[in-house]
């Protein structure tokens, strides 16, 4: 392990952060002055953010933390274009009203982690739609487009793998690279930064800027990234059967956040305690000598930590609690993930597909039917054998609610109103 001169790299070392560097001993040296100002991009794509967001988050509160000062980049502006980047056919083109919509629901999350102000290390929030909506064509050709070399530009992964596929890449998605390469430059002459941090997937794109950096005169830039994660299985984190582990409370409910990290697989909670709370390392060593049963311990905590960074401690101790009395008392928490259903629906008789559907626990009514085959839906805890079964008023529990469940460990009450 590399003894670095700055607690920031130290603290992303020891906790597995660290996968490229372009310049670990200048990076060091800047970070050790508490001079490194540094940016991750986060287009706007969907109203949500998602765990594998929140690894780059995390990246940024150790950066302010250890004394320096983290930009949040808004990709207004290059969420018009759609990253290419590990994607096997271009992304749809998101209309304005859509993408400021969007912007407006990411926003709130980033205060949860980091702050912000006026201070030498608060955190600040840019938008690259303020300057890459009012680039000039010619200009931009001229001044940025010569520096870059189209034979280096094809051998990018993100352009030749789509190409080895012999898959469509429109024009432009194959520009989304210099729209990035030019964020950086722009945030290094407009705020000083230097450093540009982001997952391994993007390092070729922030290589771009470090290069168009020095061939534009800006001091030297720095490129940082971290491996995109895997479980231990070798799934992609942050997935689930139900789709992405989202950080919006109204897309994941903090409840289903919390229960996400609780059943992580147990090769997996040390390596992520480390990344996605702020425990103690010691802490962390403490839990990771848990073995067998023990190891809902070291869970449990891992879900209590990383809820509570990004929901609040009173969400983390609902979750933990609405758990308890779910799993071990057998009650239905009033708690739980809920959705409403009209009384006038419910007396007429509604379908138990389509309820479990609405409720999120599948995705479609074809899932449903392949769940319910393999004994993996329940209604108040009694399995559905009938996919034409119907619910009615009379499958109310005395708390005056129906608890839909798929497997044993995610839950949602059907309400009526």
């Amino acid at each position: 392990m590399t003894a670095f001169k700055s607690d920031f790299l130290n603290i992303l070392q020891e906790r597995g952060f660290i996968h490229q560097c372009s310049d670990f001993e200048g990076l060091d040296a800047l970070a050790a002055k508490g001079q490194a100002t540094a940016y991750v991009g986060y287009d706007c794509t969907a109203p949500s953010l998602h765990i594998g967001n929140y690894l780059t988050m995390m990246m940024l509160y150790w950066l302010q933390r250890s004394g320096n000062k983290p930009i949040t980049l808004m990709g207004g502006g290059t969420t018009m274009v759609g990253d290419p980047s590990g994607k096997d056919e271009s992304r749809a083109l998101r209309s304005l009203e859509e993408i400021e919509a969007n912007k407006a629901s990411i926003r709130g999350v980033f205060a949860k982690v980091l702050r912000y102000g006026s201070g030498a290390s608060d955190a600040v929030m840019l938008d690259n739609a303020e300057w890459l909506t009012k680039l000039n064509w010619i200009e931009m050709l001229r001044d940025v487009g010569r520096h870059f070399s189209v034979n280096r530009m094809l051998a990018m992964d993100s352009v030749r793998l789509r190409l080895e596929r012999e898959q469509e890449m429109s024009f432009i998605e194959f520009n989304y690279m210099v729209c990035q390469a030019y964020d950086f430059v722009e945030l290094s002459r407009r705020v000083g930064c230097r450093l540009q941090m982001g997952g391994s997937d993007q390092w070729g794109n922030i290589v771009n800027g470090v290069d168009l950096g020095r061939r534009m005169g800006t001091p030297q830039l720095f490129a940082l990234t971290t491996a995109l994660l895997t479980t231990a299985s070798g799934a992609k984190m942050g997935k689930t059967a139900q789709g992405a582990i989202w950080l919006n409370a109204d897309q994941c409910s903090p409840y289903d956040f919390w229960q996400y990290w609780r059943n992580v697989e147990d090769a997996d909670v040390v390596k992520f305690l480390k990344l996605f709370t702020i425990l103690p390392m010691s802490e962390i060593a403490r839990l990771g000598k848990l073995h067998g049963a023990e190891i809902n311990e070291a869970k449990k905590a891992l879900a209590d930590a990383a809820t509570a960074l990004l929901h609040g401690p009173e969400a983390a101790r609902t979750a933990a609690e609405t758990a308890r009395q779910t799993f071990e008392e057998g009650a239905i928490a009033e708690n739980l993930p809920a959705i409403e259903i009209s009384r006038a629906e419910l007396e007429a008789g509604a379908g138990v597909l389509a309820l479990f559907v609405k409720a999120g626990l599948v995705a479609s009514n074809g899932e449903a039917r392949r769940q319910i085959k393999g004994g993996g839906l329940r209604v108040n805890d009694v399995a559905v054998t009938d996919e034409k079964m119907v619910l009615k008023p009379a499958d109310l529990t005395p708390e005056g609610v129906i608890k839909l469940s798929m497997g044993k460990k995610r839950h949602v009450l059907l309400r009526p109103a």
